[in-house]
């Protein structure tokens, strides 16, 4: 995802657990430093952020969402019934595929006829959000567990799918090879309840070399 202008801090009882639970995590706390966490609090358009920047440089998706943004007004991006409206060939030209043309319609008409009850969202379970979320087009479980971190800012989310993921834990615990889902989630036992301030010190460590 594109990487939102509002910040939040790791919650000082997150590291204080982590710092406890997982000396090799605690290691690469202590190298990173404070972090804080970007958010998007708009749902719709974190949703849409998702969507564009799936398969793309950070730099492509943020081309893009620019684009589509500026069919909104200065403060706020554009509605759901404005980018269902647009033709094709006009959101085409902005740098979506054609693929991504129809996960964003999708997402607009699901979003509009209340298919997504977008209300109620905020007010679910980490996996009935999954589970409202993977009715849209070309949302599957890795988009709704970014949305659950950078929008919904949920504590205890483990993006076990996640490529860069797979590769932090690979480095940090000298794995001789990308470890499989499964294990991920079992070393990411430990960190209940707070697998998202974990993840995204991992992430962050790969931005070091590694611990």
């Amino acid at each position: 995802m594109t990487e939102p202008v509002p910040h939040d801090p790791i919650p000082a009882s997150a590291l204080a657990f982590l710092l406890n639970a997982d000396p090799v995590l605690a290691g690469i706390i202590e190298r990173v430093g404070e972090i804080e966490v970007p958010r998007e609090p708009d749902l719709w358009w974190s949703l849409v952020d998702a969507i564009v920047s799936q398969q793309l440089s950070v730099a492509a998706a943020a081309t893009i969402l620019a684009r589509l943004r500026a069919l909104g007004t200065p403060e706020v991006p554009p509605p759901p019934q404005v980018l269902i409206a647009a033709p094709d060939d006009d959101l085409r030209a902005l740098g979506l595929s054609r693929a991504k043309v129809s996960y964003v319609k999708d997402l607009a008409a699901k979003w509009l006829d209340s298919t997504l009850q977008p209300e109620r969202i905020p007010t679910l379970p980490d996996e009935d959000v999954i589970a409202h979320l993977v009715r849209v087009k070309g949302i599957g479980r890795w988009t709704a567990e970014m949305a659950l971190i950078f929008c919904l800012g949920r504590p205890d989310v483990l993006p076990v799918d996640d490529l860069g993921l797979q590769v932090a834990v690979q480095n940090a615990y000298g794995l001789p090879e990308r470890p499989r889902r499964d294990r991920i989630a079992a070393q990411g036992e430990a960190w209940r309840p707070f697998r998202t301030a974990a993840s995204l010190y991992l992430w962050r460590s790969r931005r070091l070399g590694g611990p």
